[in-house]
């Protein structure tokens, strides 16, 4: 996972569903409050995976269009396996498991 800049900061475009959830941040300032953000996030959500936090530049964020919620899989090719579509209606994350368990398995990494 990536964790980019925020979608919906306090000091932007804000959400209500953020609001009742109590997801207010505003824009990251620095690196490190990115940083921070990204932790508390992996932490809140229970996420177990690997993450990594974007640059100040939002390089990946632009490369990949990854908001809102698309899913990827890069192979360890660098090449993409899966792309999931765009926004929540298309946020699939058991199709995407579905797509890691085929990749290993194609690649035999399993």
């Amino acid at each position: 996972m990536i964790y980019i800049k925020e979608i919906h900061p306090t000091d932007g475009w804000q959400i209500r569903h953020n609001e009742e959830d109590g997801v207010l941040f505003r824009q990251h300032q620095s690196m490190n409050e990115r940083v921070d953000v990204g932790q508390t996030c992996m932490m809140k959500l229970a996420l177990e995976m690997p993450a990594l936090v974007d640059e100040m530049d939002d390089a990946v964020a632009t490369a990949y269009n990854g908001m809102p919620e698309r899913l990827y899989l890069v192979g360890a090719d660098g090449r993409i396996a899966y792309k999931g579509g765009v926004g929540p209606m298309y946020f699939q994350p058991a199709e995407w498991e579905e797509a890691i368990a085929r990749h290993l398995e194609e690649s035999g990494s399993r």
